[in-house]
């Protein structure tokens, strides 16, 4: 049974104004099917993507230094323009708290409220504090899951699948313990292997075919292991791939495609490619 996307449920969940300037304006942010809602939508991704630019040039020492002014002022105008337009959406919708409380609404909050938070935060006594808040403005880039429908299949996918996924990672990591402990046995702290957190530490880098090289096996018997948890990683790495996959594939075979409603006759069931309204001929 197809079941609908869950920016859909979110839509259902807010409410849409019956008309007025809220109606209008509900139609721009949260509807992608007119031409005005495309372009706010793409004027928002491109501000979203430009407002990480920013913060991570701020970052650079060189750049920061010599740009520092002109990329203070533009955080901060990304900062007013990510406020108003969270204004903008609680204002357009019959439920706001609803909103507030969603996940894209807390993401909203988390991407404007650190800029705000500095403001009253001496950077002089707490730096460590200050980049942290720095740091969570790149929750803006979480922003992009509500106008990017594959975004929200792959989270699907990942929902449908932690249980595969969960018992996977079960048995990796008993294999990693299991073979862990072997090691520390087999090389002794002698070759390194001091404990077995340590020794468990070089099976999962083993596993994963990282292969750091800060500890390495000396013995043959330990080199043995080490050749099979190698081989045994290439074909690990391949099963969550396969399960994910699979997953989407599943989820795209029941992906509700958005409603295309006619401007004209307001008739609906129009296909994804279409360019004119099957009732009355009018362009969509």
């Amino acid at each position: 049974m197809n079941t609908p996307a869950p920016i859909d449920q979110l839509q259902q969940r807010l409410g849409k104004p019956a008309s007025g300037w809220r109606a209008r304006l509900y139609a721009i942010i949260f509807e992608s099917d007119t031409p005005k809602g495309r372009a706010f939508d793409l004027a928002l991704i491109g501000a979203i993507l430009l407002s990480v630019l920013v913060i991570v040039l701020t970052s650079v020492q060189s750049i920061a230094s010599e740009y520092g002014a002109w990329l203070h002022g533009a955080e901060w105008f990304f900062t007013v323009l990510f406020t108003v337009e969270y204004i903008a959406r609680c204002l357009c919708v019959q439920r706001p708290l609803a909103y507030a409380r969603s996940f894209f609404g807390i993401i909203d909050l988390m991407s404007i409220l650190p800029s705000y938070v500095s403001l009253f935060v001496p950077a002089a006594h707490v730096v460590m504090g200050v980049r942290i808040l720095r740091l969570l403005r790149l929750f803006r880039i979480l922003k992009l899951t509500l106008y990017i429908q594959e975004y929200s299949m792959l989270g699907d996918a990942l929902l449908a699948s932690r249980r595969k996924i969960f018992v996977f990672l079960s048995v990796v990591f008993l294999i990693v313990f299991l073979l862990g402990t072997v090691m520390y046995v087999v090389e002794g702290p002698e070759h390194g292997y001091t404990s077995i957190p340590t020794a468990v530490y070089w099976a999962i880098s083993t596993m994963t075919t990282v292969g750091f090289g800060d500890l390495v096996p000396k013995t043959d018997i330990g080199r043995t292991i080490a050749s099979f948890m190698m081989l045994l990683g290439w074909g690990i790495l391949a099963v969550p791939t396969g399960i994910i996959s699979s997953e989407i594939t599943h989820q795209r075979g029941q992906r509700v495609l958005p409603l295309r409603v006619c401007r004209s006759c307001l008739s609906t069931g129009h296909d994804p490619d279409a360019r004119f309204c099957k009732d009355c001929g009018a362009q969509l």
